[in-house]
């Protein structure tokens, strides 16, 4: 049966990894913001656990059912599967731990997002879950957080302007990305994660580097030249002064050209995309750039680094640590994408919102990509392993914008 169509089962959603650090933001903002009705449960390893979580909710969540199912048993999460019409999964690195519910989820006919910025997680869940899930219904959506709502989002409201204002198809498209906030423990594990994978099997390599890894027809992409991601410090006062490489345009931009693909290349057979982090003006700007751009290179070798491993180890939030509720409340993020069309035409789309962004704005995001699946109304009419704006669309933006999201276009 369609996950659209089972109104039967007892849950609407599953927090699953609810006592984690993002899993507890997550479950934090449904108990303060989902629609009154909906039905929602709270997953994990531990009940012990779940519980003490549970209790820090508040009234609103003091229901809610506890579901115990380690992410290594089968057996487990097809029973949690079964019991809902969506997953909304915090657990990573998902390359180690997320595709058995991935896979319980495309087979129950089960919606399912989340926050992974893994390239081959995402490959291997396309690869081990696409046909199943379309067989059966089901979304399964990768990326519903920081990676890579804003980027996704901020590409589809620019098409959908482009179209409705008859100015051609998209072209040359540049986001330029600043922020504040610190690195999640999850995200860095993420990372230890993929680099790991690669010098497993040094073939995976292949797939990181490709600007069209997670497309769903390689063979049917056009061949644009050169792709590769940024990592280049220049400047560009049209783009905001000092520019360098924007550390997760290496997932973003895979996840963006999966979204054009996916829809036949609405966005255009010429569509072009990268991402850069800005730095604003002046020495200082180049040089704060520089270092950063450096250290962002010197980061990855060191994590490749038998010897220095251990170092950065030790030196980086382990997964499960995050900032405190003041750090998180001042964090930001402003993702702004510059397009030229083919007919000329320039625009510029605009995502942004206040709070950290890898913690705060993360669990918004998620929470309400979940909350979007769950209703059901207007999405785009699509299943299989997706992308937020291939699987949730705008309706997932018009959520946003109700929590304080800035989604907008201007020409």
């Amino acid at each position: 049966m369609s996950a659209d169509r089972d109104h039967a089962r007892e849950l609407d959603v599953v927090v699953y990894g609810a006592t984690g650090f993002v899993g507890r933001l997550v479950a934090q903002h449904l108990a303060d913001h989902a629609p009154d009705g909906l039905r929602i449960a709270l997953g994990g390893r531990s009940l012990e656990r779940l519980e003490g979580v549970r209790r820090g909710l508040g009234e609103r969540a003091s229901g809610w059912p506890l579901l115990v199912a380690d992410s290594a048993d089968r057996a487990a999460l097809d029973g949690l599967a079964a019991r809902t019409r969506v997953v909304a999964t915090t657990v990573g690195p998902y390359a180690r731990y997320g595709l058995p519910l991935a896979e319980a989820c495309a087979a129950a006919g089960t919606h399912y997002a989340d926050l992974t910025g893994e390239v081959l997680f995402v490959r291997d869940c396309i690869d081990a879950c696409d046909e199943a899930a379309r067989a059966t219904g089901a979304r399964i959506v990768n990326a519903c957080g920081y990676d890579s709502i804003p980027s996704d989002l901020a590409v589809l409201q620019l098409h959908e302007r482009v179209v409705a204002d008859g100015a051609g198809e998209l072209a040359h498209c540049t986001l330029v990305a600043t922020a504040k906030g610190g690195f999640s423990g999850g995200t860095i594990d993420s990372a230890r994660a993929q680099v790991d994978a690669v010098q497993r099997d040094p073939r995976r390599r292949r797939v990181l580097v490709d600007p069209y890894a997670l497309s769903p027809d390689r063979a049917a992409e056009p061949d644009l030249g050169d792709e590769r991601d940024t990592f280049d410090v220049f400047r560009n006062d049209t783009l905001g002064g000092w520019l360098g490489p924007f550390v997760m345009a290496s997932f973003n931009t895979r996840i963006v050209r999966r979204s054009n693909a996916l829809q036949h290349w609405a966005y255009g057979r010429g569509f072009r995309y990268r991402e850069l982090s800005a730095y604003g003006r002046g020495t200082a700007a180049r040089a704060t750039a520089t270092a950063v751009t450096i250290g962002l290179g010197l980061g990855l070798k060191a994590l490749a680094s038998k010897r220095l491993r251990p170092l950065v180890d030790r030196l980086l939030p382990a997964p499960g640590e995050g900032p405190s509720d003041d750090q998180r409340a001042a964090g930001r993020f402003r993702m702004r994408v510059h397009a030229t069309t083919t007919t000329g035409a320039r625009y510029v789309s605009t995502v942004a919102a206040q709070g950290d962004p890898g913690y705060a704005a993360t669990a918004v995001m998620l929470g309400e990509a979940a909350v979007a699946l769950a209703v059901g109304e207007g999405l785009p009419s699509a299943s299989g392993v997706l992308t937020p704006a291939t699987g949730i669309g705008m309706a997932l933006a018009d959520r946003l914008r109700e929590r304080g999201f800035e989604l907008s276009v201007s020409r």
